[in-house]
């Protein structure tokens, strides 16, 4: 894909990720919405740590200012780490936009509101949101592709 397209795209999904979130913003603060009962649902919730808590274990002055800091030095990592692995595959340039369009979308969050908007909840696992649906996407598509090819 060309560059224009890869920034493109990872706009579009910035804001598809902030439209799913200011729309559960609005539509569920005043309670879960069950779509398959006791599978799914769409549950809005203000994610002020990192995936699973890991960050409260840490007892950080401020968490807020740290997760900042390292969302902007992951995404200029991610950013260099693209520049140097990108062979012209469709499936690395669309998993590493999925994965930077995840990444922004969150940062952006954190920066803005101070927290995370998560609201789709499967059960028996955390809450969470279109943002990290693209990283775990991304991910599966950068392992899949970047993985050692064996001997």
């Amino acid at each position: 894909m060309r560059p224009h397209q890869l920034s493109l795209l990872t706009l579009l999904l910035v804001g598809c990720d902030h439209g799913t979130k200011l729309a559960a913003a609005r539509a569920l603060p005043t309670g879960p919405v069950s779509l398959v009962r006791g599978v799914l649902e769409l549950r809005y919730a203000e994610n002020r740590d990192v995936a699973f808590s890991a960050l409260s274990a840490l007892h950080l002055p401020s968490p807020r200012l740290a997760l900042l800091a390292v969302g902007l030095v992951v995404l200029t990592l991610l950013i260099v780490t693209f520049a140097r692995l990108r062979d012209g595959s469709r499936r690395v340039d669309v998993g590493f936009v999925l994965v930077l369009a995840g990444a922004v979308g969150n940062l952006l969050d954190r920066a803005v509101r101070g927290f995370v908007v998560d609201f789709v909840h499967l059960s028996h696992w955390p809450v969470f949101n279109v943002a990290d649906v693209l990283i775990a996407v991304g991910g599966v598509l950068l392992v899949t592709r970047l993985r050692p090819k064996p001997a």
